[in-house]
């Protein structure tokens, strides 16, 4: 909201449990799609019909979505990010749980910027999924990003440095801190394709890889199977 409303001085810094603070500049969530990473601006082209933007933030892929002349309903769960996406433009933005949301289906459901995160645990994908079954039209598409963060935990010999006896090494806890100000710390997760294709299959969902980016990240689709 601070730089929404013209102060550009704020400094935002991502704190995880498995790699050194990173500093944001905060009009990284201003950007066009023109500015976007190769692998958003593919999910965006791929969406189609009615498309829920889950953990919309600032409205940025929902904006491109209206551009494009495509049907996009937006929800968070921030109350200040749902009022940035209106003041910005967005038509249709609610401060809305993606669990607790129901009784309206969708074409196409996107969790963009790994806002896939959000299923916290490998555990949690059997709740992820039968949601997303109940909000999926017939033929309907999941899209999302994410990244295999196993390149954090590797030696110098090349070898990956993982307790096998350990929790998933995508599970991480994750916080945010805005001009020296916490947040509350929160589970998330970064989850590998091998991983999510796997988890779909046990649970009657096809995953589809679309495309890698630079730097272990990638687009995947999941789907109902047939």
């Amino acid at each position: 909201m601070d730089y929404h409303r013209g102060f550009v001085g704020g400094q935002l810094l991502v704190k995880t449990s498995v790699a050194e603070d990173e500093p944001y500049d905060i009009a990284y969530f201003f950007r066009d799609f023109e500015d976007m990473p190769p692998l958003e601006q593919k999910a965006l082209e791929l969406a189609d019909g009615h498309i829920l933007d889950v953990g919309a933030g600032t409205g940025i892929h929902s904006l491109a979505l209206q551009k494009m002349d495509k049907k996009v309903r937006a929800i968070d769960i921030s109350e200040l990010s749902v009022d940035v996406m209106k003041k910005r433009g967005v038509m249709e933005a609610s401060c809305q749980d993606f669990f607790a949301l129901k009784d309206t289906k969708f074409d196409t459901i996107l969790f963009l910027m790994n806002g896939i995160g959000l299923v916290e645990t490998l555990d949690g994908f059997q709740k992820f999924f039968g949601h997303c079954r109940s909000l999926l039209n017939p033929n309907g598409q999941i899209l999302f990003d994410s990244s295999d963060i196993i390149y954090l935990f590797e030696d110098e010999d090349g070898s990956y440095l993982i307790n096998l006896n350990d929790k998933y090494y995508g599970e991480v806890d994750f916080q945010v801190s805005y001009n020296n100000k916490d947040g509350e710390a929160f589970p998330w997760l970064f989850i590998d394709f091998d991983n999510i294709q796997y988890l779909a299959e046990q649970n009657g969902f096809q995953a589809e890889l679309i495309q890698k980016g630079e730097h272990f990240d990638y687009l995947a689709r999941l789907t109902i199977k047939s």
